[in-house]
Formats: C-alpha cells, structure tokens, sequence
C-alpha cells in the first residue's frame, strides 16, 4: 500500500482539531467546523486553505517555452514576467493529462502548478515530451501553499508585507516579502471566486507564514478552512475539478475550455481537437440547478422529459449560498442550452433540474 504523506503543517492542523483525511496521497483537513461554516466564512469574510499538497514544476533555459508551448494549449508566449495562465496538458486520445497553471516568473523560467492526484503522472508526461532540453525541476516536496480567500482577504494580511496586494491583477504575481520571509510568491489566484491570493513558501517557512496569517487576521476571525468547503465553493462557480469534469477521456472543448485551447499555435494533438472544433462537440458540460429538494452525486444519470438517459453528472451537492442542490454534468449538446428542463435520477426518484449559465451562483 502506498504510503501517505503528511503536508509540514500536519501537526497544526491536528491541534486545530481538523477531520484529516486521505486525499491524493496525502493526509489532509476535511474540515474543522462544519463545510456549511467554513464555506460562509470563505464568501462574507476570509479563510485560509493549506493546499500544499499541490505539485510545482520548474521548467527553465532557453527552450523552456518551447517545452511549454508543445504540452500546452494555451499559448504561454503571450505571458510577461509577473503573470499566470490557466491551461492544460492535451493527452493524444483527445482527452486531458491534467488541467494547470504556468507562472512566468522570469524570461527563461516558469513554474508549473499541477494537481496533487496527478503529480507523477504529469512529472512522466512532461518529461517524455522534453525533446527540446529544458532543463526541469520536481520541486513538489519544497513547497508549502496556502490560499487566503474571501472578500476581507487584503485587509487580514496587508500588514505582512510591503507589496501592495490591491495593485496585483487578477491572474498576476510579486516575488517578495511576507511576514519577513523573502522570495514569496504572492499570486492573485484561488479556486472560490472570491477576491484572495495564494502564497508559495519554502516548507522551512510554512509555520511562520501560516501563524503570521492567523496573529494578523484574528481580528477579522480569519478561520482554517478545509477542503470539504473548498469543493462547494469551486462548484457554485463552475470550476472544473480534475478527476470529475476532466479525465483522460474528457475534451478541453466539451469541458467549456475552449477559450485555453489556442489553434494559433502547434501543440500535442491539436490538429484532431482542431477537427473536432470545426466537426463540433457532441456533448458539453453544464451546470444545473435542482427545482425541487434532492442533492445530486457524481455519476447520477441525467434525462430528458421522455426519461431516456442523456447524460451523467459529474460533481454535485447542496449549495450553501443558495440553498438548492446544484451540480454539474455531461449532457449531449442538444441539450445544453441554459434554460433547457432536465431530470436528474436520485436513488430511483427523477428529481426536475434546469440548465443554467455558469457561474451557478451569480454575485
């Protein structure tokens, strides 16, 4: 059996007396209150996730962006220095190796942020393809990360550092000082659709960083949240999930990613997504919304009016914000139109749903 791995804060987060379980071969807090709790505090105040069970990649030298621009459908080359991209590695079957994000942190340097269930599948992918020479780094196991997310996210922790976090866009980074540790990575991302940053430390730093979050945002009740809130806050966005609306068999193009499947470039398998854009897609995530009581699960089936099976949910559960069960899914394309009627069967019982426009909770 594979051994799990503790992140370095494993110990504070047993003294906070967090639900630790194993997740993507690591042990981590499910949660510490309640996922209803700690998904409020995340939309109406601020909460800290420790989500250093993440994978980074450092891809460096010359033809850095070369390796970059062959594995990934986004088109890295439109990065300046200071920011992120959201992308993906296409697989050659037309599915994805994973979804991630690649920092360009200097001209011939980038760090590449993969999802923890897929860090060595990723690590064998991008090697294989390494045909170029760039020179890479596995620095997964160095790197403690802690998301601050939530509307008073800048006022709990502008005192920690000189860097004014207001003035960093969306999407965009400092390498700088915090809570007096250099060379932080302050990025102005998340996965809740709240205003917050995500800071990557060195493990050595993790405890100082994490107490200097709390001691500096305890007058906010700054709060520990686990990841139990941080999938019901990443579905009322629509935010794709790697292992439910991605897989090995999935499209960019039917997962709505599209718009980081750039044909103005070459990359792995391109031309058959390519074809299937100009074909058109024969299926496509959508959100939904219960319109009576019931939660939806992955892998409940989706139907239309006539009961017959049109599809399959792939992540569901109850909105906290709103209250209703939500959800996502495949359904076939004729289908997809926000608005459009749907069922969902629940444990025999065909509950009514409706197509909706992502994000599912509008702000």
């Amino acid at each position: 059996m594979e051994k799990i791995k503790k992140v370095t804060l494993d110990e504070i987060h047993h003294s906070l007396g967090a639900k630790m379980i194993p997740f993507a071969g690591y042990d981590m807090p499910v949660r510490y209150s309640s996922d209803m709790e700690e998904h409020k505090t995340v939309r109406e105040n601020v909460g800290v996730f420790d989500v250093s069970h993440m994978g980074e990649f450092i891809v460096q030298g010359p033809n850095a962006l070369d390796l970059i621009q062959k594995v990934s459908s986004n088109d890295a080359a439109k990065l300046k220095i200071g920011q992120a991209q959201y992308t993906c590695f296409p697989n050659l079957e037309g599915g994805v190796v994973d979804d991630f994000l690649v920092y360009k942190i200097e001209e011939e340097r980038y760090m590449l942020v993969v999802n923890a269930s897929n860090i060595d599948k990723d690590w064998a992918w991008i090697q294989q393809h390494n045909t170029v020479n760039a020179k890479l780094e596995n620095i997964s196991d160095e790197i403690s990360l802690f998301a601050i997310q939530g509307p008073n996210t800048i006022k709990a922790i502008q005192s920690l550092t000189s860097t004014s976090l207001k003035d960093i866009p969306f999407y965009h980074f400092e390498v700088g000082s915090f809570a007096g540790v250099d060379d932080v990575i302050i990025s102005a991302t998340g996965y809740t659709g709240e205003p917050g940053f995500e800071l990557y430390v060195k493990n050595a730093d993790a405890k100082k960083i994490w107490n200097a979050i709390f001691d500096s945002g305890s007058q906010l009740d700054i709060k520990p949240i686990g990841l139990g809130a941080r999938d019901t806050l990443r579905l009322e966005m629509g935010y794709c999930l790697y292992g439910h609306e991605l897989s090995d068999t999935t499209s960019p193009l039917e997962a709505g990613l599209g718009w980081i499947t750039k044909f103005t470039k070459d990359f792995i398998n391109h031309e058959a997504l390519k074809k299937q854009k100009e074909a058109g897609i024969k299926r496509k995530l959508v959100g939904f919304k219960l319109l009576e009581r019931g939660i939806p699960r992955a892998d409940y089936s989706i139907v239309n009016a006539e009961g017959e099976v049109i599809g399959k949910v792939t992540s569901g559960s109850q909105s906290p914000s709103m209250g209703i069960g939500i959800g996502l899914g495949y359904v076939d394309i004729e289908y997809a139109k926000p608005g459009t009627e749907i069922g969902i069967e629940v444990r025999k019982k065909r509950i009514s749903a409706k197509i909706e426009k992502l994000p599912l909770l509008k702000k």
